[in-house]
């Protein structure tokens, strides 16, 4: 699921490189869909070592996690609704990026995954930045390169983490 979120985050960091038809962004498009691919294949290899320690899920984990997810996809609506409604659509990325950063504290312990700390830590600092950009006065194209692009990485970084660590 990491990757597949990052291939969006990917995707919507290259809308902001220019035209949809423009070599650039089909180029960091066609990147994206290796980069998917490969941290995909990467999870699913039958090679794989197994994982180096039991994972131990709290009673009602999966409850939980529900709750995580819904809350969230709550607050990305609410982030693009506020936006939108003070007439600072800027600041969708950043917000969205802030909301998903967040979200994975708690799946941290949900899933009993301690990379996620480190997940929702980078994110976050991604929202951040994209909050400063957006303060300095970059265009809307590159907070979105920018933010797109930060959190496709980080994503990528957890998927491949997991995958080879477990």
């Amino acid at each position: 699921m990491l990757s597949v979120f990052a291939l969006v985050w990917a995707f919507a960091g290259a809308s902001g490189t220019g035209a949809a038809t423009d070599a650039v962004p089909v180029s960091i498009e066609v990147a994206a869909l290796v980069v998917t691919a490969a941290a995909i294949h990467l999870g699913r290899r039958a090679d794989a070592a197994p994982p180096s320690r039991t994972v131990s899920l709290p009673e009602n984990w999966a409850r939980g996690v529900g709750v995580v997810n819904g809350v969230e996809v709550l607050a990305v609506f609410a982030v693009i609704a506020g936006s939108n409604a003070s007439g600072r659509p800027e600041l969708i990325p950043a917000g969205v990026a802030l909301v998903v950063g967040l979200h994975f504290f708690p799946l941290a312990r949900l899933y009993d995954q301690w990379q996620y700390r480190w997940t929702a830590a980078l994110l976050t600092a991604v929202a951040a930045v994209g909050v400063v950009l957006v303060v300095a006065g970059l265009s809307d194209e590159g907070v979105r390169v920018v933010v797109g692009l930060g959190c496709a990485a980080v994503l990528w970084a957890s998927a491949c983490h997991l995958a080879v660590r477990g």
